[in-house]
């Protein structure tokens, strides 16, 4: 039996929740907001998270890896930036999960470098527990008191299960047969 996280009426109720929230806050915004997708794992919250936002927004996304398998690497690769012009303009950086907080950190900073109205952090999970950085999480759908790997809606185990509608945590024996997979 696997370890539900979060199911699927859980990630629809946090969505609704953050974003009737962030649609309130911005409303009145002089210039239209951006909400910035963190690819790959974030595309699935940033997806049912938008349709709830009753204002106006912009979207993009910006790509940034640091983690192999199932454990963070500490080395933050920029793959992609940021297309939109964001100067004078509030950022909410949508994020499935804040671990170290290293990623956000650098993301947060390399934002601001752009001149932004302010950026706004809203991730689906926050692992406090293993926070190395300091950095402010605005919004947030699930504090996780554990450190265990999570997988599914967005989140993947070396590019796989991201297409599974809820979270949850793999055991040993799902990893042993996903590297199997990969392997062929």
């Amino acid at each position: 039996m696997k370890e539900v996280v979060m199911n699927e009426e859980e990630i629809l109720d946090t969505c609704k929740r953050l974003g009737f929230a962030l649609g309130s806050k911005l409303k009145n915004e002089e210039k239209l907001p951006v909400f910035l997708c963190v690819m790959k794992g974030a595309l699935n919250f940033m997806a049912d998270l938008i349709k709830q936002v009753k204002t106006d927004i912009l979207c993009d996304y910006i790509q940034i890896s640091s983690y192999e398998g199932t454990s963070s690497t500490g080395k933050i690769i920029l793959k992609r930036d940021i297309e939109q012009d964001i100067e004078g303009r509030t950022v909410v950086v949508v994020e499935d999960v804040i671990d170290l907080g290293t990623t956000m950190k650098y993301l947060v900073e390399h934002l601001k470098q752009k001149n932004p109205k302010r950026v706004i952090v809203c991730a689906l999970f926050d692992k406090k527990v293993n926070r190395i950085s300091d950095v402010k999480i605005d919004y947030v759908g699930k504090v996780l008191d554990e450190n265990k790997f999570l997988v599914g809606y967005g989140l993947d185990y070396n590019g796989l299960l991201r297409n599974v509608p809820y979270v949850y945590i793999p055991d040993e024996e799902e990893i042993k047969r996903l590297d199997e997979k990969l392997a062929k």
